[in-house]
């Protein structure tokens, strides 16, 4: 909750100081750049040292982020500058939560439970999502100093929770540390083509299709629905990806897993392109909530496939590789939009994405069959 009003807030208060796509696509690479300079550093953090610790330290780092932010705003010391160096803070102490977070849910479930864990955790954090930027966008109506002082209190509240789990921790590495060591996580995704296709795949499909930079402008500028608008299109996409996530969590996937991800992303980039043609509020969100189910049977897929494949011990390197594809996807698909919103136009840039989607899909159908396959040599064998 506290991520996605924060962001949300970031987003709306950017915009509304600048009225730039451009400043957009920046906040997106900003975000990001932190993930990319600390992908080595922070992989060895979640192998070596108390990965509850890391998380608990982040959750608290953010809390303080958002309140410092919340004191620019009471002071006057609001710029466009401040909230990128506020970004650039977030996105360095993401680098760390990121990895930690993902090796953290294999010590809590046995393998056996995973891909339901994994499913239940995504719906958590799809109501987060949908009701994060619901929320902010109703807080708005009491100030942005308001919205940015009440997600440092959910970051407080999650600092609080994190510290009521109890479990056995993972055996702390003692490894010295070697090159071979250093990009090991990066040797271990190379080598195993189902895993690289996976998030290669997931990387690019939202790289191109992900049009979430540019809410804020089709609420303002196309939509006409302002900020409160604005956060019910921000939840959109996490509305149908937490039907999906529940229905996953009840039902997984048994088979054929590799086929419906590819399918999924292909109704992505469709989806993508309904949304950027769409002048209707209500055809929008509908675009954008089957855009986020297509989205969530993607995401599980994928994190279930990397949590399998990956032992104990290289899961915070192997992490922090594949948190550099989650972020490259996300936050630099940000700045992919911002960029060809501003040489193209907002609803060319989103079109030209969507389709730029559908030729990615059919770009990795030719070079991973072992991802189109996989799942389905399971159930021939189970048969």
């Amino acid at each position: 909750m506290a991520n996605q009003i924060v962001m949300m807030a970031l987003g709306w208060h950017l915009y509304t100081l600048t009225h730039s796509p451009l400043s957009l696509g920046y906040l997106g690479l900003v975000l990001f750049l932190p993930q990319v300079f600390l992908v080595l550093i922070v992989g060895q953090v979640a192998d070596r040292f108390n990965r509850r610790k890391i998380i608990l330290t982040t959750q608290c780092l953010e809390a303080i982020i958002s309140l410092t932010l919340c004191a620019s705003v009471l002071l006057k010391i609001e710029s466009s500058h401040w909230i990128f160096i506020a970004a650039f803070c977030i996105g360095s102490v993401r680098a760390f939560q990121g990895p930690a977070l993902q090796a953290l849910l294999p010590n809590l479930v046995g393998l056996d439970l995973l891909p339901k864990a994994i499913a239940l955790g995504s719906a958590s954090r799809q109501f987060a999502t949908i009701a994060g930027p619901a929320l902010g966008g109703l807080l708005f109506l009491g100030g942005t100093t308001f919205v940015y002082a009440s997600s440092g209190l959910f970051f407080i509240i999650a600092f609080t929770q994190i510290f009521a789990i109890r479990f056995s921790q993972q055996a702390q590495l003692q490894a010295p540390v070697t090159r071979e060591f250093l990009f090991a996580g990066i040797k271990f995704i190379w080598q195993r083509k189902v895993v690289l296709g996976a998030i290669s795949l997931d990387l690019f499909s939202v790289l191109l299709g992900g049009a979430t930079a540019l809410l804020p402008i089709y609420a303002e500028q196309i939509l006409h629905v302002g900020a409160v608008g604005l956060g019910f299109l921000r939840g959109g996409p996490a509305i149908g990806a937490l039907i999906l996530a529940i229905y996953l969590a009840r039902y997984p996937l048994q088979k054929n897993a590799g086929r419906i991800m590819f399918m999924c992303v292909g109704i992505f980039g469709v989806t993508t392109i309904v949304f950027g043609l769409s002048e209707w509020f209500l055809v929008s969100l509908i675009a954008l909530v089957v855009m986020g189910a297509a989205d969530m049977v993607s995401v599980v897929i994928r994190s279930t496939l990397v949590q399998l494949q990956t032992p104990n011990e290289m899961r915070g390197r192997v992490g922090a590789v594949n948190s550099i594809f989650i972020g490259a996807s996300n936050q630099l698909g940000e700045f992919e939009s911002g960029v060809s919103a501003e040489l193209l136009g907002v609803v060319p840039a989103v079109v030209v994405g969507g389709i730029g989607t559908l030729v990615i899909v059919a770009i990795w159908l030719k070079l991973f069959p072992e991802l189109y396959d996989w799942g389905k040599a399971k159930h021939e064998d189970e048969k």
